[in-house]
């Protein structure tokens, strides 16, 4: 793709980036595949294709973005499946991050479209905020209809709608400490405590710090960090982004220099890519740019850290067939598409994966609340595809796309982490219940 800025504009490592990025697109339409928005909508600003020409548009003109263009900007999933399909290696997520933050900058949303944006920065990622928006929420709840009806209020009924009801209370998993390895220890890790998940459900952390402990890893919660800065930076909140990632490579560095740390683990695959995105978002910082980096090369999701660590086989199948959802965040985002499934069929469990498992299950982090209409219908799509497979769980490995399927599904929606510590001797997870501990004895 031609591009035409100034030299004045390249000055600007920033448009420098996005000039480098736009100048490999060809053009090829092989991304429009594979977009959830095109297949749904049609429209090629609604393609990653359409949306590349409208940033170029904007950037080379040094202007203030435009409503349509923030439309389509908005529609965007940041599922990075154009980045799985593209032969030409444009770094989509860096020139979308980028926009958006161009966008924050330059164009006034509408009042309610600020309010709600407000809300979900300051409220998600802090549990303890997040907790007692949770049981407003559950209060709440009956009027998610009325608001459905009000145009700009729409994304606080979207929110009411996945309001899981009464969150769950601090857990040991939140606080700092460290969980010894039983037996010799084979590695030291940091895990992520985060900031929704913990609320959510707690009980992945607790099982990923059972498995690991149990097969000799040495599990530190690091004091000091806490959300990994995905929600905001997907906002174009650059500089609240930045803040978090900040304190989570001191606490981290802190750690890595003192008793040490073989791996920063993560059960939140959404968590992991803008994690292993550190040294990219921190390059022009020369106080962390360093420091960034190094957290980003050793930060791993947790299926891929406990496929090294060579689970035992199963000696006879579990009976229990797994529908497994691959997170775009974790396929896509970070490439990791193998050791869920094959972690999963080497502790016993029948696997199935859905048909268009490429394609977004409309979470997204924020989306489906803030284009809540799209979301539910690649959510509906999502769960057709899952259920015909008839299993007796699904299986995710991001919190974000547990809470979008399980919303609209009767089917169990767990954690792949869950399932493994179950198959090696951890307790059933949360939400299967007693038929699945009748099924597991």
């Amino acid at each position: 793709m031609q591009t035409h800025f100034s030299l004045a504009q390249l000055a600007d490592p920033r448009v420098a980036e996005a000039n480098d990025i736009l100048r490999k697109c060809v053009h090829c339409g092989f991304c429009t595949a594979t977009c959830p928005t095109y297949v749904l909508l049609g429209d090629e600003l609604d393609s990653p294709r359409g949306r590349i020409y409208l940033i170029k548009d904007m950037l080379e003109g040094g202007r203030a973005a435009t409503e349509e263009e923030v439309k389509h900007i908005d529609r965007c999933l940041t599922c990075l499946s154009c980045m799985t399909t593209c032969p030409s290696g444009v770094n989509y997520m860096h020139l979308v991050d980028g926009a958006r933050v161009h966008i924050e900058k330059t164009y006034r949303r509408p009042f309610a479209d600020r309010m709600i944006r407000t809300l979900l920065a300051k409220v998600l990622p802090y549990p303890a905020r997040f907790r007692f928006a949770l049981l407003g929420a559950a209060v709440g709840k009956p009027f998610a209809p009325l608001l459905a009806k009000v145009p700009g209020l729409k994304p606080l009924a979207a929110m009411l709608r996945l309001a899981p009801g009464i969150p769950h209370g601090p857990s040991q998993s939140e606080l700092p400490g460290a969980t010894p390895a039983e037996g010799p220890r084979r590695a030291r890790v940091a895990l992520l405590k985060g900031c929704a998940q913990p609320v959510l459900r707690p009980g992945i952390d607790d099982a990923a710090t059972r498995l690991l402990t149990r097969h000799g890893v040495e599990v530190v919660r690091v004091s000091g960090e806490g959300c990994c800065g995905a929600l905001v930076h997907h906002m174009g909140r650059e500089e609240e982004a930045l803040a978090f990632a900040r304190r989570n490579v001191d606490a981290w560095i802190a750690e890595m220099d003192g008793a040490g740390l073989d791996a920063i683990v993560v059960t939140a695959s959404g968590c992991g890519t803008p994690i292993k995105d550190y040294g990219h978002m921190l390059r022009l910082d020369p106080a962390y740019a360093d420091k960034a980096a190094r957290v980003s090369a050793i930060a791993r999701d947790v299926t891929e850290f406990v496929a090294t660590l060579d689970l035992p086989a199963a000696r006879a199948p579990l009976g229990r067939r797994v529908a497994y959802h691959a997170a775009c965040s974790l396929q896509h985002g970070q490439k990791v598409k193998g050791p869920p499934t094959a972690l999963l069929r080497r502790v016993g469990f029948d696997v199935a994966e859905p048909f268009e498992s490429h394609i977004c299950c409309g979470s997204a982090g924020t989306y489906n609340m803030l284009q809540s209409d799209i979301a539910a219908e690649l959510k509906a799509r999502k769960v057709g595809h899952i259920e015909a497979l008839k299993p007796d769980i699904i299986a995710a490995g991001n919190i974000g796309c547990m809470t979008q399927i399980g919303s609209g599904t009767n089917i169990p929606v767990v954690h792949t982490v869950e399932l493994l510590d179950w198959a090696t001797g951890g307790p059933v997870p949360e939400g299967l219940g007693a038929a699945g501990a009748a099924k597991a004895a």
